[in-house]
């Protein structure tokens, strides 16, 4: 019975379904060069608008490996790395057009998986496991929160 699994070996688990859709739809595309953690900063820039910042912030990654994994994507060409002109200074990280199609095999991918999903639950069943899942993300932000304010020694 489902009951028996621990949430947290349920959520580890059914990870697996949207980056097997999403590495098989980016090979299918020809971008099996794709690093880890890739898809997930491409696809966040490119299909949902977010900043690479706080994309890798989100992966809870070291700043190494999150300069690590920039510099690969900028080494296999999904993004490159452009003179700020108004602060010369400043390295602005651009998305090309092949991080642009790549983002797009991301997207596709995530969608069939949502697709399947909406085919197995009631639309009930669905808002009640994305409004579960938001519910977690606020008890891990908080969790983080107290985590800083602890070691800020506050």
């Amino acid at each position: 019975m489902t009951d028996d699994i621990p949430l947290p070996a349920l959520l580890r688990a059914s990870r697996g379904a949207y980056s097997h859709s999403i590495r098989r739809h980016l090979a299918e595309a020809g971008f099996e060069d794709m690093p880890r953690n890739g898809p997930y900063v491409l696809g966040g820039v490119v299909n949902r608008g977010g900043s690479i910042s706080d994309l890798v912030r989100q992966l809870g990654v070291s700043k190494q490996a999150a300069s690590e994994l920039v510099d690969s994507l900028v080494e296999l060409g999904f993004m490159r790395r452009e003179l700020d002109v108004t602060d010369r200074r400043r390295v602005r990280i651009e998305v090309t057009d092949r991080g642009r199609q790549a983002a797009a095999a991301v997207k596709t991918g995530v969608d069939a998986v949502d697709a399947e999903l909406a085919t197995r639950l009631s639309p009930q069943q669905l808002a009640g496991l994305r409004t579960g899942l938001v519910e977690l993300c606020a008890i891990r932000e908080e969790m983080e929160d107290a985590i800083r304010h602890q070691e800020g020694g506050g």
